[in-house]
């Protein structure tokens, strides 16, 4: 008896008002002579109602699978359901509200600095500094800010590995880090909270 492996995939994101076949929600292995027709299956139609998460149930993909090949056996791999995320055209952004939300956060992150450098006595460190390496004292010792406040910029590109769309390196940087793992629990509760088959089962 031929056996089907299945293993879907955690999340997708799909335009809205799509068919959603297997091969979209799943990788398979298995005999080839029933590939071809399996990655075309067509597991569902969305519509309007259904918003804009889907959870595919592995159980479903079983369920469809065995109502064409009866006879084929299946085997689920991996996680048990797959979150199709559904996504309306998008308009580009505009150039208005973009420099406004740019402009918003540049006046943050420069607040919280210098929040934070006040509240540390920054510039009285650097005074400090100033007198310990020169013996002299001065209100500004800029050949020390000047440096510093360019290495904090630096720092910050270079923290978050990015600048504008470029990346320094493959390694993830601690944002990308944090929303993955915002999108991953995001994943898990809306395949536990919209699963229609577990609460069909609870229901019953």
């Amino acid at each position: 008896m031929s056996t089907i492996y299945i293993r879907m995939k955690q999340s997708l994101t799909l335009p809205s008002q799509a068919t959603i076949r297997l091969d979209q929600v799943a990788k398979l292995a298995g005999p080839k002579g029933y590939m071809e027709e399996l990655q075309q299956l067509i597991l569902c139609d969305v519509k309007e109602e259904d918003g804009n998460i889907v959870v595919i149930d592995g159980l479903s993909v079983i369920h469809k699978i065995l109502e064409r090949y009866p006879t084929v056996e299946t085997e689920l791999l991996g996680p048990n359901q797959c979150v199709v995320h559904l996504e309306k055209p998008k308009k580009g952004p505009s150039p208005l509200l973009v420099s406004a939300i740019w402009l918003l956060l540049f006046i943050g992150a420069a607040t919280a600095i210098m929040n934070f450098h006040y509240d540390v006595s920054m510039e009285a460190v650097q005074q400090k500094l100033h007198f310990m390496l020169t013996g002299n004292e001065t209100d500004h010792p800029l050949w020390i800010q000047v440096p510093y406040s360019i290495g904090l910029g630096l720092g910050m590109i270079l923290f978050f590995n990015h600048w504008f769309k470029k990346k320094f390196n493959e390694e993830p940087s601690p944002m990308e880090i944090e929303i993955f793992n915002y999108q991953e629990n995001l994943d898990h509760y809306v395949a536990v909270k919209e699963n229609k088959v577990e609460k069909r089962d609870v229901d019953h």
